[in-house]
């Protein structure tokens, strides 16, 4: 915007100095030519009246004025622009000749041959030049204002717009548009003041909604898991009871889960996780385990093929969130075959046998979205999508027709 403003400056000094200039020449060549016709005139004049008294015309008083008693006596360059152009006063002629015609009477003619009296040709370059440098200086002198005006006027625009960059949404300033009520951006600041405000105010509702809701969800959820779990251990149950009642404590694992990552997504908006470098065998071990009732019947082997020095840089609670959902998701919608956990190419890679299906393979970080045979809410990979993003961990989900592969970025020490 600065130099926007700058360089409208100058275009319109440059604009205004030629208009000037050209106006300043052309000024000059209609004086010049109205000294010459007042003097044909008065010397037509004294032609005229001497003529009348006896009928012959006078040698001229001003020098380089002639009287010729018809046009065929005219030199020869002025006659052939004559006869081209009767009607016109004022002639070109060859070797730099010029020559301004005052007609007497029907045939006779006044001319002046004012060659060496045009003082605005000889000084023509001098006043170029002069004019040419009076409107670089004009210039100079618009880029300078501009530069001044523009910084003037954008300094508080980038006052404002580093103010604007560092603001939180949890955490907006005081007074936010008062260090520029005396300037133009008032108005916007007091916008993005208000916006601010409301931002955080939506910011606080959903965390205070997603805080409360996981804490109220958390106890009845265990609470249900834990009679499922006692219930299990019941003998004599039928086999639909008993399918019926593996569904339930599944589905009461699921929500546990889904509830647990989005405390922690509440917790990690209020508090700075600290990143980390976390031995990942450990942490994978416990969360096999923990994820190890969505393999319940299904004929799946899992392999775990990872060095005790894997490494991945990220919050401790954040990596457990993240390989939760990711191994929850491999297990979940593996119905055979394996799921193989091992290193290649510096990630942490999550494999099994089933493939994403296609329409689900653009979509499949979108809330809610999930196949036709999960059980789940679609919540996992959304969850998961936000952590690593805000964490700045390197997630890659990858489908092929031989299956689908989730890898984050490791490091080896």
């Amino acid at each position: 915007m600065r130099y926007r403003l700058m360089l409208a400056f100058a275009l319109f000094a440059l604009l205004v100095a030629s208009l000037f200039g050209g106006y300043a020449l052309l000024f000059a060549y209609v004086v010049e030519d109205q000294f010459f016709y007042d003097a044909l005139q008065a010397e037509a004049a004294a032609q005229q009246a001497h003529h009348a008294r006896s009928g012959r015309w006078l040698a001229p008083r001003s020098q380089g004025m002639q009287v010729y008693r018809s046009a065929a006596e005219f030199p020869v360059d002025l006659r052939t622009r004559h006869l081209a152009e009767p009607g016109r006063r004022e002639f070109a002629g060859d070797a730099g000749r010029h020559y301004h015609l005052q007609r007497l009477d029907q045939n006779a003619f006044l001319v002046a041959e004012v060659k060496g009296q045009l003082v605005v040709r000889r000084m023509r370059g001098e006043l170029l030049l002069m004019l040419g440098l009076s409107a670089l200086a004009v210039v100079a002198l618009a880029l300078v204002v501009g530069y001044w005006l523009a910084r003037r006027t954008v300094a508080p625009l980038a006052d404002l717009a580093r103010s604007v960059e560092a603001m939180r949404p949890d955490d907006p300033p005081q007074a936010f548009a008062r260090p520029f009520a005396s300037h133009e951006v008032a108005v916007l600041a007091k916008g993005l003041a208000a916006l601010s405000a409301r931002v955080h105010a939506f910011v606080e509702r959903e965390r205070e909604f997603t805080r409360d809701a996981s804490h109220e969800l958390r106890t009845p959820l265990a609470v249900i898991y834990s009679a499922c779990e006692r219930l299990a251990q019941v003998p004599g149950l039928p086999e639909t009871a008993q399918a019926q009642l593996d569904f339930l404590r599944q589905s009461a694992w699921q929500l546990q889960q889904t509830v647990s990552s989005l405390l922690a997504l509440a917790r990690e908006e209020t508090a700075a996780l600290r990143a980390e470098s976390v031995p990942v065998l450990p942490l994978l071990e416990q969360v096999v385990l923990e994820q190890a009732v969505l393999l319940a019947g299904k004929p799946i082997k899992v392999q775990v093929e990872v060095a005790p020095r894997t490494r991945i840089s990220a919050p401790p609670a954040v990596l457990r969130i993240v390989l939760s959902n990711l191994l929850g998701n491999a297990f979940a919608h593996s119905t055979a075959g394996s799921v193989r956990i091992d290193v290649a190419n510096g990630r942490l890679r999550i494999s099994n046998s089933d493939h994403l299906p296609a329409e689900l393979n653009d979509a499949r970080f979108r809330p809610f979205t999930k196949g036709a045979e999960s059980t789940g809410y679609g919540l996992g990979l959304a969850i998961v999508q936000r952590l690593c993003e805000r964490h700045r961990v390197d997630l890659r989900i990858e489908s092929a027709p031989h299956g689908t592969t989730a890898s984050l970025a490791i490091s080896m020490n």
